[in-house]
């Protein structure tokens, strides 16, 4: 009967905080992401909702829409955060593209070397640049509040035989997403670039449509992938997959100044908790991928340098076919370059 009655007493305490709680929040941020509950990026919002409804003493509530309850794709999410119908988003560089191209500046290849240098890079002045660049081209409705990480890095994974050397690419069909920039890295390395939607490729890699892909590890076993006949992947590293999250930039601004740095404080967590994520994921993944059978290649420094300059070519493409591309791709080698000083320094430093 003690037991019961604790119980009843406990549900009604919950509830009566919940109502409070929602009687008490001033503002409501309703965000959304087009991933699942196993996604670096539900990961990233459980820290900033737990942050930001903390940290502002429940002013602000934050509520969670995971999956397509508000919309389902890169353009439509970001229209509805320019309508005020979302408050915020999180894309990838391919999602955001339609709207805002130069983001594809991400997902050029090898010009961060690891994740040291990427998160010192998109921790800095290069993501307010984009950011005052979205603003603008957005009438100042979509802000950039921070880029994080969804899913590692990119590599090269196929279904035929290792990849060590650009020349292992030669006439292997790879899917990529339906935008220039992937596939004009693909045909630069001598391979042969084939769109396929994500939720057909399981099949394509069975049929034989597709022999390769560019995804990172979790992807890959996530969806079962070597089930398939994915068995050779190349930590080549091309592209770190930068997570972009947007927000309503009238939502912002109408917040006072003390809530305003509550919420950048919460992107700040956000940010940090999808930087670990995928480190701590991938692990295991690795390992499964391994113990199924798969081959795991790491190319040396030298194979490295080839793929890099097999690939250039795609540099001087983005800077001269993408709209402000000349001008994002200076800001983020600027950024790289000021980056790999400091942390050099830095290691040097702690070398001593």
């Amino acid at each position: 009967m003690l037991k019961q009655t604790l119980k009843t007493l406990t549900v009604a305490a919950m509830l009566a905080g919940s109502a409070l709680s929602a009687v008490a929040a001033d503002y409501t941020i309703r965000a959304t992401a087009n991933s699942n509950e196993n996604d670096e990026d539900y990961d990233g919002l459980v820290v900033f909702k737990n942050y930001v409804e903390a940290a502002s003493n429940g002013a602000i509530e934050v509520e969670l829409f995971i999956g397509t309850q508000l919309c389902s794709n890169g353009a439509e999410c970001l229209q509805g955060v320019a309508g005020g119908v979302i408050d915020v988003y999180i894309s990838t560089s391919g999602g955001a593209s339609g709207i805002f191209p130069y983001v594809q500046v991400l997902d050029l290849p090898y010009l961060m070397a690891d994740d040291r240098v990427a998160e010192k890079v998109l921790s800095g002045d290069f993501t307010r640049k984009v950011r005052d660049m979205a603003l603008e081209d957005s009438d100042g409705l979509i802000r950039l509040m921070t880029i994080g990480n969804t899913g590692g890095w990119r590599n090269f994974a196929n279904t035929k035989r290792r990849v060590a050397e650009p020349a292992d690419m030669e006439g292997l069909k790879i899917r990529t997403v339906v935008a220039d920039l992937p596939q004009e890295l693909v045909k630069a390395l001598g391979a042969s670039p084939t769109p396929i939607p994500w939720p057909e490729l399981f099949t394509s890699f069975q049929t034989g449509v597709v022999e390769g892909s560019k995804n990172g590890i979790t992807d890959i076993m996530g969806m079962k992938f070597p089930d398939a006949g994915l068995q050779y992947v190349t930590l080549d590293g091309h592209a770190y997959m930068g997570a972009l999250w947007w927000m309503s930039n009238e939502k912002f601004l109408a917040m006072p100044e003390d809530m305003r740095r509550v919420v950048v404080d919460g992107f700040y967590a956000l940010q940090q908790a999808t930087f670990a994520s995928p480190k701590r994921k991938s692990i295991k993944a690795y390992e499964d991928f391994v113990a199924g059978g798969g081959d795991l290649y790491v190319p040396t420094p030298e194979q490295k340098a080839a793929f890099k300059e097999a690939a250039s070519p795609v540099y001087d493409w983005f800077k001269g076919n993408v709209t402000r591309g000349d001008e994002v791709f200076t800001a983020l080698t600027d950024a790289v370059a000021e980056a790999e000083a400091e942390i050099n320094a830095d290691r040097d430093a702690d070398l001593n």
